[in-house]
């Protein structure tokens, strides 16, 4: 069902209604930030489980901090809003939020300070953002943009041309999705995802200061290779060339879900297919999702109709 609401400058309106000057700062210059979060249907439960929806609003936060942006939300708040808005939408399907922190000011001048701020949320249909099974990726020309230069721990709507100009890149030349370099060289993320491998047996993920976004999916995949597998992911520097050595590849995030990667730079990744732990992985993934197992739905799973409905 699509959207007939959404949450703007502190109401609900229309979604019709939900539109921005274009004179407005942060569509000039790209001083916003956002989150992406996904909700999941679960057929059987008639319920829509919106996933570790308390971290992306606290990492949200911290996004908002680094960019001088003031709401007056906690995310005790900003959780009640969302959810009252599928409520009110009253969608029951895989849909997508979109909050939005953003410089509302109407002027010109690059600068943070002194600008009046706004907030949105959008809520949307959604199914997979990228091919779940078995991806070809391309090792991209253009370099991860370096935290010292835009901060990669904080989800910057301007700092997304950088993963732009790679997707684009990557896909115009035939691959599914891109793989990003730091200027050193080293592995750093997809245009959207972060990376995992698995080499010798260990699994292995770009450390935080290869200039990648904390993500969200990142720490559950951990969570869950620990606490299900046994598995300690290695969180280190990796280079360009352990991707050609590989056993296994995925990249994981909220829109790309759990995504195995079968070849790099034309180059297959372990014998071509999808491996055992991605696929246990991807698998784990998709029941903790949905609400399906109990040992982690209380812990990152927020039920939208566990509430009485809204009119």
């Amino acid at each position: 069902m699509e959207a007939k609401e959404l949450f703007m400058n502190g109401e609900f309106v229309p979604a019709a209604h939900g539109t921005i000057s274009v004179r407005t700062h942060g569509f000039a210059y790209g001083t916003g930030c956002f989150e992406g979060i996904r909700g999941y249907w679960n057929e059987s439960e008639q319920q829509v489980y919106l996933f570790r929806l308390r971290e992306h609003f606290e990492r949200l936060l911290r996004s908002c901090k680094i960019l001088q942006i003031s709401l007056p939300y906690t995310v005790d708040q900003l959780i009640d809003i969302s959810i009252e808005l599928v409520q009110r939408n009253g969608q029951h399907q895989d849909i997508y939020l979109r909050p939005v922190a953003y410089k509302s000011a109407q002027t010109i001048g690059v600068r943070l300070h002194g600008l009046q701020d706004d907030f949105l949320i959008t809520s949307e249909p959604v199914g997979n953002y990228i091919d779940t099974t078995g991806m070809h990726c391309g090792v991209s020309s253009w370099r991860r943009v370096d935290d010292n230069a835009i901060p990669a721990r904080a989800k910057i709507t301007g700092a997304y041309v950088n993963s732009a100009l790679a997707k684009s890149e990557a896909m115009q030349n035939g691959f599914d999705e891109a793989v990003m370099l730091t200027h050193d060289g080293h592995v750093s993320e997809g245009s959207a995802e972060n990376i995992f491998l698995v080499i010798n047996g260990e699994l292995v993920t770009p450390a935080p200061s290869e200039n990648i976004l904390l993500g969200i999916t990142r720490d559950t995949v951990m969570e869950l290779a620990r606490r299900e597998l046994g598995r300690i992911t290695r969180e280190r520097q990796v280079d360009r060339t352990e991707l050609y050595i590989a056993d296994e590849m995925f990249m994981c995030g909220t829109g790309a879900q759990l995504a195995p990667v079968i070849r790099v730079d034309h180059r297959p990744v372990g014998d071509g297919q999808i491996g055992p732990i991605s696929s246990a992985i991807q698998q784990l993934y998709a029941d903790v999702v949905r609400g399906r197992s109990s040992d982690y739905r209380a812990q990152w799973c927020t039920p939208v109709y566990a509430r009485e409905r809204v009119p």
